[in-house]
């Protein structure tokens, strides 16, 4: 390789002189199988791709993870390679499909504090409740294997009770909790309508977020309310982080951070900020509320599992009961005050009281 190249003035210009820095941009456009032969070629190539700095493997690998294809066959057994970076595995495992991991790929060998870190970006910190004193490896692939299985089943032999957070019109929160077996999010917001004389209104559905292998859903009701008793403020200030209306919707802000543990899914990377593509419809004009409409009543927070895939269901374009359609969405897991409060920082000062169970939290 070393004599073909381009001759400027008396230097002749190849892969072998050029700084490594362009050369590991030049090879994070190529795809895997690509950059495995690269690595191959030539001593000083090997030490580029092999360099944890300059990571060449990070675009390629996310390329795979975020587009809708069927995964590259060089990545089922990346991990047996060893000049690519270990760091790569930490997205790898937060973003990669579950059938993949579980079945499909070599997973490598890392550090008890690097599997901790994949179980906290890839799943809701109330699910630690399932460690038990087991390796964070272990944890993570149970876990894992549970959210699989109970995206295509209806077996809730590991979770006999749902919980799901109630957002209330006098701001305080109630952590509530049904029998998993029967868990119906539509229902039970059914019920809350006729405490509140709203069942006349259509319910409204919201997608707030979607991470890796859930997705967080909220249910409420919108009118245009005669007295503000009925209005719910904390419903628009949690669908709506106050400072982030438009047109200042994808600008950073002083006052959010981009949540990171969990690390949500590709279609709302920017959370809480708006996510440009169709993925993040908070803000669409469907969704938004018109002059005078306000959300009245409680709110129902809950969290819905789905099969995340490299051809999976997104919810790009699905509304009110179309998002609860079809087997596989129907399957719910637990969303705790504690998740809550992770990916919705901004409303720990709105709270007035957080409430375990039914009741006004009046003793």
């Amino acid at each position: 390789m070393g004599d073909v190249g381009l001759v400027l003035g008396a230097e002749s210009i190849t892969l072998q002189t050029l700084p490594v820095e362009l050369l590991a941009e030049i090879f994070s456009e190529l795809d895997l199988d690509s950059l495995i032969v690269i690595s191959c070629l030539s001593r000083r190539l090997r030490a580029v791709t092999a360099d944890s700095s300059l990571n060449p493997w990070r675009r390629p690998i996310l390329r795979n993870l975020h587009l809708e294809r069927a995964y590259e066959k060089s990545l089922f057994h990346l991990s047996v390679r060893s000049i690519v970076p270990r760091q790569n595995w930490i997205e790898i495992l937060t973003f990669a499909s579950p059938s993949f991991l579980l079945f499909d790929s070599t997973l490598p060998n890392l550090k008890s504090s690097e599997w901790e870190e994949c179980f906290c970006r890839r799943f809701l910190p109330g699910w630690t409740k399932w460690k038990n004193g087991n390796s964070w490896r272990e944890t993570f692939m149970k876990i894992l294997y549970r959210v699989w299985h109970r995206s295509r089943s209806s077996c809730t032999s590991d979770e006999s009770w749902t919980k799901y957070i109630v957002l209330n019109r006098n701001g305080s929160v109630n952590e509530l909790e049904a029998a998993s077996r029967s868990f119906n999010p539509l229902a039970i917001f059914h019920e809350m309508k006729l405490q509140n004389n709203l069942v006349h209104l259509p319910t409204q559905i919201r997608v707030v977020l979607q991470l890796m292998d859930v997705r967080i859903l909220a249910l409420g009701v919108i009118n245009r309310p005669r007295t503000p008793l009925t209005v719910n403020r904390n419903a628009h200030a949690f669908l709506y982080p106050p400072g982030l209306e438009p047109p200042v919707l994808m600008h950073c802000s002083t006052a959010y951070c981009r949540l990171s543990c969990p690390t949500p899914s590709h279609t709302h990377s920017n959370y809480p900020m708006y996510t440009p593509g169709g993925g993040d419809q908070r803000w669409h004009p469907d969704a938004t509320l018109g002059e005078g409409v306000e959300w009245v009543g409680g709110l129902m927070v809950t969290v819905q599992l789905y099969p995340s895939d490299p051809h999976g269901f997104t919810a790009n374009g699905l509304h009110g009961s179309e998002l609860f359609g079809g087997t596989n969405h129907a399957q719910f897991a637990s969303f705790t005050w504690r998740d809550f409060l992770v990916i919705a920082p901004w409303m720990e000062k709105r709270i007035t009281k957080c409430i375990y169970g039914q009741g006004l939290g009046i003793h």
